[in-house]
């Protein structure tokens, strides 16, 4: 019996500096490693609407935030990146492959995949951004209280400060013309705040809508006689801006941007956010949930700080001289 109760002293004993030599060894690691982010390899599934300036930047922002947070992309931080091409059918399956994977949390960019990730995935937190109004795309409950897996960020665009900027470049405009895909809620959202603007700046808005990208060029067109045309965050038209843009140049109507992207198009202006600081902002949120936090509970978030972005060049193909107050604000495209 002694023997017996020696050997296992023993044992126990050599258990216990086994264990210690492996935490050691694991702190060491840990402490080499000279990131923040946990040993454990996260694995995240990104779906994009579309490829365009303004998306690629936030996927590019929301990726940088792991990288700044200490993770390592390819050794503790996986991304596997899907495009739709502009496809809501595409979206879909793109969404219900993430489902069956094993992932950590999935990111939606653009209206269109956020629904299609809301609607396939309920078993693991869906991030989105690019999202103009979480709550009429139906993917929160509200801003505040989310109330399931989805939370995100918002690109919500500050619409009458665009349009009074609109008038400071265009000061006779009193018809400004729209077109939109007829089916994206986040367009739809911004056509009527842009309506509700413009009664106090005295402008009529005018819309067209489109369906694929081959009818934008014919849409601009019906727009008629407007005076100035506004681009909302609409994925299709910013996607195939250069068809807008043709026609407003060859029929010298200025045309102002929701985003920066736009404007590196062609078009002459915008206020807009950055989309890759905003792409950021969700990264930051997604690490706080991996980490723990309750997407139910975690709230939207609106960018708060808009730059204005002035593409010089386009405003001479488009006859008009935009102000040296805002010049002397802005970022210039060249």
């Amino acid at each position: 019996m002694r023997q017996s109760s020696s050997r296992r002293a023993l044992t126990l004993l050599s258990l216990t500096a086994a264990a210690a030599l492996t935490l050691s060894a694991c702190s060491s690691s840990s402490e080499d490693s000279g990131g923040d982010a946990s040993a454990e390899t996260v694995n995240i599934g990104i779906s994009q609407l579309v490829q365009h300036p303004a998306l690629d930047a936030a996927t590019e922002g929301f990726k940088q935030a792991f990288i700044d947070a200490g993770y390592v992309e390819g050794e503790t931080v996986n991304f596997d990146e899907q495009n739709a091409n502009g496809e809501q059918a595409t979206a879909v399956t793109i969404a219900q492959n993430f489902a069956s994977i094993d992932l950590d949390l999935v990111l939606a960019v653009a209206t269109p995949a956020a629904q299609a990730a809301a609607q396939a995935i309920t078993d693991k937190p869906v991030l989105f951004t690019a999202v103009t109004d979480a709550v009429s795309a139906e993917l929160v409950e509200s801003d505040e209280e989310p109330g399931a897996n989805v939370t995100g960020t918002s690109d919500m665009a500050p619409l009458a400060d665009q349009l009074a900027l609109l008038q400071e470049i265009v000061p006779d405009a009193k018809k400004v013309g729209i077109v939109y895909a007829s089916g994206e809620v986040n367009s739809e959202v911004q056509v009527k705040a842009a309506e509700e603007a413009a009664k106090d700046l005295d402008i009529e808005i005018v819309t067209k809508t489109v369906t694929t990208a081959n009818d934008i060029a014919n849409a601009t067109e019906a727009l008629g006689d407007v005076d100035a045309i506004y681009v909302p965050t609409d994925n299709m038209v910013v996607a195939g801006i250069s068809s807008l843009i043709q026609v407003a140049e060859t029929k010298q109507i200025p045309v102002i941007g929701a985003e920066s992207g736009t404007v590196e198009g062609g078009a002459i202006a915008t206020l807009g956010i950055d989309y890759e600081t905003l792409g950021k902002q969700t990264g930051e949120m997604a690490i706080k949930i991996i980490e723990g936090a309750d997407p139910a509970t975690t709230p939207v978030e609106f960018a708060s700080e808009f730059t204005y972005v002035v593409n010089p060049a386009a405003a001479e193909r488009m006859g008009v001289t935009v102000p040296e107050e805002i010049l002397s604000q802005a970022e210039i495209i060249e």
